[in-house]
Order: structure tokens, then C-alpha cells, then sequence
């Protein structure tokens, strides 16, 4: 066996061990969370899908489901739309009220369903949420578009701006509906407890995905953190350079600040713009352009040198006036 291949068997036989290491470890921890029940601040993943009384699934969190369903979309899939919930136990701002209290009375790997009223869903119609706007007014304020029915409609307020739906149109008015589209109904879920997070950087992880970075390119941030200021650097990598990244890189600082207060203060989101190397092909374009350029330059400057001095208008007057 020549030295090549002893290498790539020894690499081999490494990551077999890795993998090996890992679902042993896997395996060791699901033995040990196996019914215990969940408490208040632990990082969880849980499967949900939610569906209204109709049957009609809005809500699901593997592709799986979202295939059953009929609602599966590639490219949502890309984005990390179909993967397990990450929430914080007890925290505000992960899920409604009602599935963050079922779930704050169950155990590891449990598996329940449960109906959902409107007020620990998305709250109660009401009707003042409802506008009816004059047709010319709307289209005034729509780019001077007509409405149409299922159209997202944004107001501007002095609360900040407000998003509905257009859901008809009435003997000239506009109704444009600002409820949230399940608000005043009793939803049903399907609840699935499956890990429990206890990795640091995993949890990091977790929230960039919460914000909207594909699960395939998180691995490409470069996390670095310093317990002792309790500082968190996370180097942007290049393909992410280039895009508008600033209600991102906000949004995240602020839920890594709010929900890991205890670890983090400071967020520092690093770039770097490393120059260029230049082809071949480039510096011999360059090459050829300062070329022209020099020689152009120096046709200029014998031809000033071969011209005779234009007298000035102070020169020519003495001249006449001695002629005289």
C-alpha cells in the first residue's frame, strides 16, 4: 500500500470513529433526557404542525409534513422554512401562548395534541381592525393602483406602519382587514418534543437561522467568543458581503443580547474585503493601457517642444509700440 493510500485509509477510519463518537454520544444523551420534563429557560427543538378546524394546514416544521400537506416549496426548503422550532422555554416572542404553556408542561420526546382558543392563539377579531377606504383614496395611496382581493395592503400610522389584507371591494369601498388572517379562531396542533440544546455556538447557530440565514451557509460564519468581556465576534463570509445585511445583523444582536443576556453583551459583526489578486490577462490590459498612455504623453510633449511660443497680448502691444 503506497503512502497515499495508507493515509486516505487512516482519514477513513477517522471519521468512522468520529461518526461512531457521535451517535454514541447522541444516543447516551436521548437515554438520559428520556421523559424528563422540560423546564422553564432550556433551548429546545420542537416539530408543530398546525392546522384550523377546516383541515386546512398553515403551519409545519419538517419537509415531511409539508410534502403530506401539499404545501412543499423548494425553495422555501433552502431558506430553512421546514426545519424544527428552536425556542427558549418560557421566552416571549417564539411562539403563541398557548403552545409555549402546552409545551412548558411536557417531557422530552413526548408527543401531544391540543386545541388552541383564539385568545392564547392569535387573539380575537376585531373590528376595528377592519377599514373601508373610497376607491380613489386607495389608489392614492396603492401607487395608483386598483385593489385587488388577497392583495397585502401597508398604511402608515403614527404607531409605525400597518399591514392588512385587501378582502373585498364594496359599492366603491375598499375593505381592508388588519386581524391577523387566523385571529378568532381555535387552531389545532400537533406537538413533538425532540432535542434539547446545550451547545453555546449550536444556540448561536439556531438564531441566525430564526433570522433568516440558510442552515447550509450558517457553517460558513466564523464564531468566536470571548468569555471574559462576554464579547461575540461573527465573521461575515464573502458571499454575504455584498447584500444588505443591516436589519439582519440588528435583529440578531438583539435576540442574542435579550435571550442569552447572561453570556452576551457586545455583538461585533466582522468583514473583510480582502484585495483582488490580479490575472494575467488583467495586468497585461493594464500593461497595455499605461503603455499608450505614456506614449501618448510624450507625442504631446515634442509637439509643445517643436511649436513656436504664442506671444501674449502685453507682448504683442510692446512690439507695436516700438514699431511706432
Amino acid at each position: 500500500m503506497s503512502d497515499k493510500e495508507e493515509k486516505e485509509a487512516e482519514s477513513s477510519e477517522d471519521e468512522k470513529k468520529e461518526i461512531e463518537g457521535q451517535l454514541k454520544a447522541e444516543k447516551e444523551k436521548g437515554e438520559k433526557l428520556e421523559g424528563e420534563p422540560i423546564e422553564k429557560g432550556e433551548s429546545i427543538l420542537v416539530k408543530i404542525t398546525g392546522k384550523t378546524q377546516k383541515g386546512e394546514v398553515f403551519h409545519v416544521s419538517s419537509e415531511e409534513d409539508a410534502k403530506k400537506a401539499g404545501i412543499y416549496d423548494e425553495q422555501k426548503a433552502k431558506q430553512g422554512h421546514y426545519m424544527p422550532e428552536f425556542i427558549i422555554v418560557g421566552e416571549k416572542g417564539f411562539l403563541i401562548d398557548g403552545l409555549m404553556e402546552t409545551i412548558e408542561q411536557m417531557k422530552y420526546f413526548e408527543k401531544k395534541s391540543v386545541r388552541i382558543p383564539p385568545e392564547k392563539a392569535f387573539g380575537k377579531r376585531i373590528p376595528d381592525n377592519i377599514d373601508r377606504i373610497g376607491l380613489a383614496r386607495f389608489r392614492k395611496m396603492n401607487n395608483g393602483k386598483p385593489p385587488e382581493i388577497g392583495q397585502e395592503f401597508t398604511k402608515r400610522t403614527k404607531q409605525g406602519p400597518k399591514s392588512g389584507k385587501v378582502t373585498n371591494v364594496v359599492q366603491g369601498r375598499v375593505i381592508v382587514d388588519y386581524n391577523h388572517p387566523l385571529a378568532g379562531q381555535s387552531l389545532d396542533y400537533n406537538i413533538e418534543i425532540l432535542d434539547k440544546i446545550e451547545d453555546f455556538k449550536e444556540k448561536i447557530k439556531y438564531f441566525m437561522i430564526n433570522k433568516g440565514i440558510p442552515p447550509d451557509s450558517v457553517g460558513e460564519f466564523k464564531i468566536i467568543y470571548n468569555e471574559n468581556d462576554k464579547s461575540l465576534n461573527i465573521t461575515i463570509p464573502k458571499m454575504f458581503l455584498f447584500q444588505n445585511l443591516t436589519y439582519l445583523k440588528f435583529g440578531l444582536a438583539m435576540d442574542l443580547q435579550k435571550h442569552l443576556s447572561d453570556k452576551i453583551d457586545d455583538v461585533r459583526f466582522i468583514e473583510v474585503y480582502e484585495k483582488s489578486p490580479i490575472s494575467d490577462s488583467q495586468k497585461a490590459t493594464e500593461e497595455s493601457v499605461m503603455k499608450k498612455v505614456k506614449e501618448y504623453n510624450e507625442k504631446q510633449k515634442e509637439e509643445s517642444e517643436e511649436e513656436p511660443a504664442e506671444e501674449t497680448e502685453s507682448e504683442a502691444n510692446e512690439e507695436s509700440n516700438k514699431e511706432e
